[in-house]
């Protein structure tokens, strides 16, 4: 059996057995080339079957051959010869797996170029810049995923970057993401190598990511980015100010008309929403994926119902039920306009959308007693940190007097769905309630805040919520066909740290009581499985460790969860004073010090992935956004790179800082493998909540406290 085969060109056989051999995104290919004659850059695949030779057995008997048979053909089509120094054609090389693993790896650019293709690129295309432009771009790409300098021989070049896909199948990486998601590991991933398109060849070329309907509303609409005189990567890289895709229309109206074209047709065979990414060069429309695209819940009701009523997309009414059945099972909501109440008490940053009222409440404890004896409340605190994440959880709302977008308050606030307003700065706390403007709210007295606009009212003010008509029209659709819907499942454990167990201790081996008690310290309450993820080890190591803190009188049980008493936290400050020691002070104020260029970064790169600007306006980040959503990722990746680089020469004065290096690690593979609560989330060990216990431990060291670095502007 071959291991390649051309796109355009495939074996016999269903989609299905197709995407299995060559790959999720070379199966898209054939899709639109060989089944729509959509105008699709020649490419071919090399198969899993090859991939899962070589990963037994080395690279395959015949592979060489093979990709020397197939380029022919490509350079047939294309009218250039792969290495030629007069006019070479360069590739692009992508991973494909048979189902979809985002961010185990990147595609390579313009592979095929040394210093003879370079020159012949330029002369060929009568700009030196442009055949410059493409050799950095393909360097630069070339290091970052193989990991060595390309050689000057093109084919060589190839092979490398063919066996770096196939080795990236069992990175760490990819092997954390197939256990999340219950991927066999036998499958193996494909290979496309494609003929290049150039969207940065001149001013009439360029590079685009689209839905074709707005995947956050629903609206039939184009929704994506464009950039003029670009390649794909400068698009999502975040280094680019991208324009709207309706500038297309505006500029190269033959194309938007081309481009809408086949937009409608893909629609319609797939019957969905649809992600393309999309190559303009020379005024010459070029298309390079498809895939069902992501949407917000609202707009995949939309969607369903749209489409049900077209009757040229040929989906019926019980087939848009079933496809969202698992959202009718707990249906959107949707919040009536808020009444008139009057002026605002208070207004800060809107933080976390939505609407809440509750009683003032400013002790997280005082939090949790209320909302076990049924009462809403809405938490207001100066700031709140890990300390307060109890009491948080318990809150219908949260009302802080500092922080910004970034701080712990509005990332928790986020991750949760809790209506917060942060940084009300108006706002004064008294001890048992707070003032403002001269007027003063007592523990038990009402408020509303109003995470959407930032304001804070006296009493009930929300509007009504009500169920989006969208489900309510297909609520009644399963009703009429007999179609039942029901319970939603219920959402995984999301407390099982990301760690691998045993990584710092064996399940036999006992935890040090110094470190255990640092890490309650730091994060104020935690579970065994949290006390686990903090130090590497086994639950059952963690939860001894905690069971003999709770017999010395050293930790009590809370809320769930384990926190030090007085006497445990006096001993928790000797532990650190003792590492603090052993470390030298002034190198932990070095280190603080140094940390925060990093932790601005940080802070700049969670608020990016919650909330993103619209208009000048900063609004939930839905996640709908592919282009955004891979630009915050770009970003976090270049923050832990800089982190992990920073952190390494720290970790021989502190030890215990090497945990934090693997768990940042852990948290920065899992958001770039697609599974984005690693980023923010508090309900798993993700980065940001990793990165605020390492700045906590770091102040701590430092011996200072939150408090003085707060309200020095240091955190």
């Amino acid at each position: 059996m071959p291991y390649v085969y051309d796109c355009d060109s495939p074996p016999g056989g269903s989609l299905h057995e197709l995407t299995a051999l060559m790959g999720g995104k070379a199966a898209n290919l054939t899709v639109m080339s060989r089944d729509l004659g959509l105008p699709v850059p020649p490419a071919f695949t090399i198969t899993t079957a090859a991939c899962r030779e070589y990963l037994a057995n080395g690279w395959p008997a015949g592979l060489d051959a093979e990709l020397r048979q197939h380029m022919a053909r490509m350079e047939a089509l294309v009218g250039r010869r792969f290495g030629d120094p007069a006019d070479p054609l360069l590739v692009s090389v992508r991973s494909g797996a048979p189902v979809s693993m985002p961010g185990m790896m990147d595609t390579i650019l313009n592979l095929g170029l040394n210093d003879a293709t370079t020159a012949g690129l330029a002369k060929a295309s009568g700009s030196p810049a442009f055949a410059a432009n493409c050799r950095s771009r393909f360097e630069a790409m070339y290091r970052d995923i193989v990991g060595e300098a390309a050689p000057d021989d093109p084919w060589a070049q190839l092979r490398s970057a063919v066996e770096a896909v196939f080795r990236s199948w069992n990175s760490d990486r990819a092997r954390a993401f197939r256990r999340r998601e219950g991927i066999p590991d036998v499958h193996g991933t494909a290979v496309t190598v494609q003929a290049m398109v150039y969207g940065n060849r001149s001013v009439d070329s360029g590079t685009g990511v689209l839905f074709t309907r707005n995947p956050a509303s629903g609206v039939p609409e184009l929704y994506g980015d464009f950039l003029f005189n670009a390649q794909g990567e400068d698009v999502v890289s975040g280094t680019h100010a991208t324009e709207p895709i309706s500038i297309i229309d505006e500029r190269m109206p033959e194309v938007g008309r081309q481009l809408r074209a086949a937009v409608d047709r893909l629609e319609r065979h797939h019957r969905d929403l649809c992600d393309i990414e999309f190559t303009v060069e020379h005024g010459r429309l070029w298309l390079l994926q498809c895939r069902i695209g992501k949407r917000s819940p609202l707009a995949a009701l939309r969607i369903a119902i749209d489409m049900a009523e077209d009757p040229s997309f040929e989906l019926t009414r019980a087939e848009a039920v079933e496809r969202v059945r698992d959202l009718l099972a707990n249906p959107p909501t949707v919040q009536a306009k808020r009444p008139a109440s009057g002026p605002p008490i208070a207004s800060g940053l809107p933080a976390s959308p939505g609407v809440a009222a509750g009683e003032v409440v400013v002790e997280p404890n005082a939090a949790v007693a209320a909302a076990d004896a049924g009462r809403k409340v809405v938490l207001v605190r100066s700031e709140t940190s890990p300390d307060d994440v109890h009491g948080m959880a318990a809150s219908v709302g949260i009302l802080t007097a500092s922080g910004g977008l970034a701080s712990h308050a509005a990332v928790v606030a986020r991750g949760w769905g809790i209506p917060a307003v942060v940084g009300a700065a108006g706002i004064r706390l008294d001890g048992d309630g707070f003032t403002c403007d001269g007027r003063r709210f007592a523990v038990g007295d009402t408020i509303t805040v109003d995470g959407g606009t930032g304001e804070v009212f006296a009493g009930v003010v929300a509007g009504e919520i009500t169920v989006a008509p969208e489900a309510a029209i297909l609520l009644e659709w399963a009703r009429e066909l007999g179609i039942e819907v029901g319970e939603a499942s219920a959402a995984p454990n999301e407390s099982v740290p990301a760690g691998e167990p045993g990584e710092a201790a064996g399940s036999g081996e006992a935890l040090a009581e110094d470190a255990v008690l640092t890490v309650l310290l730091v994060k104020g309450y935690a579970s065994a499985d949290a006390v686990a993820a903090a130090l590497l080890a086994p639950p059952d190591a963690a939860m001894a460790a905690l069971d003999g803190l709770l017999a010395t009188g050293l930790a009590e049980e809370a809320v769930g969860s384990v926190r030090l008493t007085d006497a445990g936290k006096r001993a928790a400050h000797e532990a650190v004073e003792r590492t603090a020691a052993a470390w030298g002070r002034p190198a932990a104020e070095a280190a603080l010090d140094t940390f925060l260029d990093l932790d601005a970064r940080m802070k700049a790169t969670v608020t990016a992935w919650q909330l993103r600007e619209v208009g000048g306006e900063q609004i939930i980040n839905d996640h709908t956004d592919a282009a955004y959503d891979g630009r915050v990722l770009a970003d976090l990746a270049a923050l832990h790179g800089d982190a992990a680089a920073w952190l390494e020469p720290l970790v021989g004065g502190l030890p215990r800082l090497a945990t934090y290096v693997t768990r940042l690690e852990h948290a920065n593979a899992a958001a770039q493998a697609g599974d984005g609560r690693f980023v923010a989330s508090p309900r798993v060990d993700s980065y940001h909540s990793v990165w605020f216990e390492l700045h906590e431990d770091l102040i701590l060291h430092a011996g200072r406290t939150r408090a003085d670095e707060v309200a020095a502007g240091r955190a």
